[in-house]
């Protein structure tokens, strides 16, 4: 039966801000209309999701929205009933921490009930680090993997970024990684010892950001290049041609 004929509500992902920025500089007008028509809301962080719903609509009521914590230290047993205003048939918004819900995201397995269960899913527009990276560093478009984080440890970390660089030269394939931000030198750091001169490693940091830093360069190059990353969210991805 579809969602239609049992009258539920919708589930919106909504974007939020890389940082801190003037959303009207960085979300359609759409976005605003929708928020102030939803009071249940499915957030990573409940302080952080309230900070950005008041930066977006500084006169919607605090006190009237519904949130549903999606994080770490929720019981996987309360998941399902996440959606029971959707079935309501009232609309619902998910937001993440940064970015957009469902990537990268505990978002996604919201998403995944709400097919399951018949809801309707409507994604909005709004800003991915991972693509926006993806877009500026002149990489494989066609062809791309996001890995998230890669051991900690030297020695798993060393055959795993010598194994996706080989694949990447391989399939034509640019590979993006993560990294706690205040790892960020050291992880930049082993790219460039780790990996062959020629293969190009591109930095994207702060995107949307007054202080946006975007460059891609060889390996090689890379060790004649100064720049500040520590706690700062970025991007890397690496690449090496034929």
């Amino acid at each position: 039966m579809s969602s239609e004929s049992k009258n539920y509500g919708k589930l919106y992902l909504i974007p939020v801000s890389l940082g801190e920025s003037d959303p009207n500089k960085v979300f359609p007008l759409l976005n605003e209309k929708i928020i102030d028509s939803i009071e249940d809301f499915i957030v990573e962080n409940e302080k952080s999701a309230r900070r950005f719903i008041k930066q977006i609509l500084p006169e919607k009521s605090q006190q009237s929205l519904k949130l549903k914590g999606l994080n770490k230290f929720t019981d996987p047993a309360d998941i399902p009933s996440f959606l029971d205003a959707a079935k309501d048939g009232r609309n619902m918004g998910l937001l993440t921490e940064a970015g957009c819900p469902g990537v990268a995201d505990p978002g996604a397995e919201i998403v995944k009930l709400a097919h399951r269960y018949g809801i309707k899913v409507v994604p909005l527009v709004g800003p991915s680090s991972i693509l926006l990276a993806m877009m500026a560093s002149g990489m494989n478009g066609q062809s791309f993997t996001f890995h998230g984080y890669l051991p900690i440890d030297k020695k798993d970390r060393k055959n795993e970024l010598k194994f996706l660089e080989r694949i990447s030269l391989e399939k034509n394939q640019a590979q993006i990684f993560i990294e706690t931000p205040y790892r960020n030198m050291k992880f930049l750091e082993d790219l460039i010892n780790t990996l062959h001169p020629t293969t190009r490693i591109c930095v994207a940091c702060d995107l949307t950001l007054p202080n946006e830093f975007i460059k891609t360069a060889t390996a090689s190059e890379w060790k004649n290049i100064k720049t500040d990353l520590h706690k700062r969210p970025a991007i890397f991805i690496i690449q090496k041609d034929l």
